[in-house]
């Protein structure tokens, strides 16, 4: 089924349709036309670590705990597991007939194929809204979570990762359709973020805000985009024609479908006030070229049509890159073509797909600080008291937009189930509240303990889309990064007793951790881990493996380190263009092991293929076997416009046996070397590269930290 077949037969499709038939196609719960042969299908699924609200599935790391695994294998393993019970459960409804399905040579019951739609199909369908590959610009945003970091690179690669396991590699049909989102220049601040308008310069819209987008379209091959509620210098990012049409297609050469977020076609009128009535609203959005509206408003595009608003001819273009989706997923043809249909539901949750959850579990986990306290040994430690108020909920491993996992594992179910020696429990205080009540029993246990576990942080509850965090106190963003409630007086109250003690934290975003850092003897960003996120924080305390996550977002020292929250501006913003020194920089994470690193070369590839090719020995010089994050960095100096302090430029991870060697090839492209001025354009200019390899960013609180440094070569550049 080549391009022009599937054109052909949408086409065919969209023609025979009346005006009302093709409206009703255009909003995310699309009515069945039975005299078509074409079922309801409802366009609204979520699979951002794993099926989401959708019963039992596997739940991975929440997205920016994926991030921190910097493994772009690894995700796309992932993501082929999420998107195979994304299809098992899509073809369980098809048998239990809860979906319809067409049916070749007959004509499908006007009960589940007509007018109307139950919102039970919703969460069901194979176009998953997923993945988020927003900037997490700044730490507050409190969607953050959902995203792969603040950097444009790292988020490009997981995002091009993801979008290519959830789509698969058929040369016929696709398994599910991927949807990069929110398009774009989207983080905040949720309490506003249907009227927001962002205001961004071109440099940063290029440099920063759009690469991700343009890699998961131009080669992740993403079959749909969904746009943002903010505007974007003026425009609603829904019926932006910068966005969607110059940018998008005309730039991008995008042939897929735009879907709204939930509501923004809505926002045009309500909340940025660009139109008077909603019957405009939907027309502008389609005429922008935004072709399916999660919502209703796209039921006055009839109205639009007979008032001159938007022509029938513009509906039929948007319909017919929708049905060119449906029809690349089969659902028009009969099942036993289509490999996918055979996907059984037994594969949801099997043991196969919780190990793969696990193991992304382990990999997630950041070291911050250890002096000589980690890995726990059980022979020295009779007693381990597990304190806090993140130590044993369901709710802090799950994250957002999660499925429900068969068994799960908290923190200290997971010491409790490691640990052969004795485990004292204390919920200490609240996540948010100011109740200091359980403030002694905490004392009490530590003093009996060897090793205090203190698990605080935040929840899915105080930092995420705005209704969702519905104890948050700025509509799900946070309004500064401490540890909220009375946790801090917790921290000092345990550190107090003077037994050693080991701070994870559970949050999904950075946190003001001085405090913390000046106590705590070791610290593990732990984010929110997964249904087994217990099983594997308590296998990194008691040493099963050596840690290898690194932070993709920087760890500020204080609130006061930030720009303005609602200014889009870089400057003074993540790693890539700070002023002032983190107190835990981006890439960074410590391990069990040491690594070496020797021979660092950039060689020229042949004419045939523009850029160069990284090559590094990288040497297990510890004790134990362990897992790094290869990474490699670029500086441009002297140049007539701003550049980043540093830039990532590629990274592999790779696993090594205590004393084993290998070398690591990192292919840089020249693309890779490109420039942005201030006008966004993206340049190769000739002069002095200066190229960093290690296993952490090459500034100078890294090296502090890790008492490592990177090695450096200069590259005399001369684009082909």
């Amino acid at each position: 089924m080549d391009k022009q077949e599937v054109k052909k037969r949408a086409k065919e499709m969209v023609d025979a349709m009346s005006l009302r038939e093709k409206v009703s196609q255009m909003v995310h719960e699309a009515r069945g036309i039975s005299r078509l042969h074409i079922p309801a299908y409802n366009w609204w699924n979520e699979c951002l670590h794993g099926v989401g609200r959708a019963g039992t599935a596997t739940v991975f790391p929440q997205s920016i705990g994926l991030g921190a695994m910097f493994d772009e294998q690894f995700m796309q393993e992932i993501a082929s597991v999420i998107s195979d019970e994304v299809r098992g459960k899509y073809n369980e409804a098809v048998e239990k007939e809860l979906i319809p399905a067409s049916k070749k040579k007959s004509l499908l019951p006007e009960a589940i194929s007509g007018w109307s739609l139950s919102k039970k199909l919703q969460y069901r369908g194979l176009t998953c809204w997923s993945p988020t590959i927003n900037i997490f610009r700044d730490p507050r945003w409190g969607r953050g979570h959902e995203s792969y970091g603040e950097d444009p690179f790292l988020t490009s690669r997981m995002g091009v990762a993801f979008v290519q396991g959830l789509q698969g590699d058929h040369p016929k049909y696709l398994k599910t359709v991927a949807t990069p989102k929110h398009f774009a220049v989207h983080s905040g601040p949720e309490k506003i973020r249907h009227g927001f308008n962002a205001e961004v310069s071109k440099k940063d819209l290029y440099e920063t805000y759009l690469p991700a987008f343009k890699a998961t379209i131009q080669e992740g091959k993403a079959w749909s985009i969904m746009s943002a509620y903010n505007g974007v210098n003026g425009e609603p990012s829904t019926a932006s024609k910068t966005l969607l049409q110059d940018i998008l297609r005309d730039e991008w050469g995008f042939t897929g479908f735009v879907v709204s977020d939930c509501g923004a076609v809505h926002d045009i009128q309500k909340f940025h006030k660009i139109t008077k009535s909603l019957t405009k609203a939907a027309a502008m959005s389609v005429n922008a070229g935004c072709d399916l509206n999660c919502g209703y408003i796209y039921h006055f595009l009839k109205r639009a049509v007979s008032k001159g608003f938007v022509t029938e001819e513009t509906l039929n273009t948007s319909l017919q890159r929708l049905f060119e989706a449906r029809i690349r997923l089969g659902m028009f043809d009969p099942p036993e073509d289509n490999p996918y249909s055979s996907i059984s539901p037994d594969v949801i949750d099997c043991q196969h797909h919780r190990d793969l959850a696990l193991e992304a579990s382990r990999r997630s986990l950041v070291l911050l600080k250890n002096e000589k306290t980690l890995p726990l040994e059980d022979s020295k430690q009779g007693t381990v008291a597990v304190i806090g108020p993140n130590a044993d909920e369901l709710s802090i491993l799950l994250g957002n937009y999660n499925g429900t996992p068969s068994l799960y594992t908290t923190p200290r179910k997971g010491i409790e189930e490691r640990f052969s020696g004795k485990v004292l429990y204390a919920k200490g205080c609240p996540l948010c509240e100011e109740k200091r009540d359980g403030f002694d029993e905490a004392v009490e246990v530590a003093h009996q303990a060897d090793t205090v576990i203190l698990c605080l942080g935040l929840s899915p509850q105080i930092e995420g889309e705005e209704g969702d965090a519905f104890n948050a106190d700025a509509g799900g963003d946070k309004p500064d990064l401490l540890l909220p409630g009375v946790q801090r007086e917790l921290l000092d109250r345990i550190a107090e007793t003077g037994k050693p003690m080991v701070v994870v934290l559970l949050a999904g975003s950075p946190l003001d951790l001085r405090q913390a850092n000046t106590h705590a003897s070791a610290i593990v960003q732990a984010w929110y881990p997964g249904q087994d996120g217990g099983k594997a924080i308590a296998e990194l305390l008691f040493g099963d493996f050596s840690p290898s996550g690194r932070l993709p977002m920087t760890f500020v020292e204080k609130t006061e380190d930030l720009p303005p929250f609602e200014d889009y501006s870089l400057a003074g913003r993540t790693y890539r263009y700070a002023e002032k020194a983190p107190l835990f920089p981006f890439g960074y994470g410590l391990s069990y092991t040491k690594f070496t690193y020797n021979d660092f070369s950039l060689e020229q590839n042949s004419e045939k293929v523009a850029g160069y090719t990284a090559t590094v020995s990288v040497t297990n010089s510890g004790s134990v076997a362990g897992r790094e994050v290869v990474q490699l960095y670029s500086k441009r100096k002297d140049l007539p416009f701003p550049t980043p302090n540093f830039q990532l430029c590629g990274f592999s991870t790779v696993y090594l046996e205590p004393g084993e060697q290998k070398t690591i090839t990192i292919p840089l492209p020249e693309e890779r070397l490109e420039v942005f001025d201030q006008e966004g354009a993206a340049k190769r200019v000739p002069g002095n590269i200066s190229f960093f390899i290690g296993g952490q960013q090459p500034d100078s609180r890294s090296e502090e930290l890790t008492k490592q440094s990177t090695l450096q070569k200069e590259l005399t550049y001369v684009p082909r």
